[in-house]
């Protein structure tokens, strides 16, 4: 399901490869039944081959890891988490065009 530039973490590993990484994270929350999860897929796909360098791309899957979804509130799927410095910087819920996520990141990135 991930791309080549995007890399599965789970609640264990969640705080090691998100919270404390140097470069900023877009956190993918999706499940394999969720048809808006698998239509946004390309979208995180090309994000993270587009910044690799400026970027880490993660997904998670929320019905094998309910820990780190619970924790940041995720109550639909998808949801594109973005962390800089530990914290979230920006979130988007829902199927949404490539666009908006490209304007998320550039104030992301900025």
């Amino acid at each position: 399901m991930a791309g080549q530039f995007v890399s599965e973490v789970n609640d264990a590993e969640f705080e090691q490869q998100v919270l404390q990484s140097e470069t900023p994270v877009l956190v993918d929350f999706w499940a394999a039944w969720c048809g808006p999860c698998r239509a946004l897929a390309p979208v995180v796909d090309a994000i993270a081959t587009e910044n690799q360098g400026k970027l880490k791309v993660m997904k998670m899957d929320v019905d094998r890891n309910n820990m780190t979804p619970g924790r940041y509130g995720i109550r639909g799927i998808p949801a594109l988490l973005f962390f800089k410095g530990g914290k979230v910087a920006h979130q988007i819920t829902g199927f949404v065009p490539k666009d908006t996520v490209e304007a998320a990141l550039k104030q992301v990135l900025a």
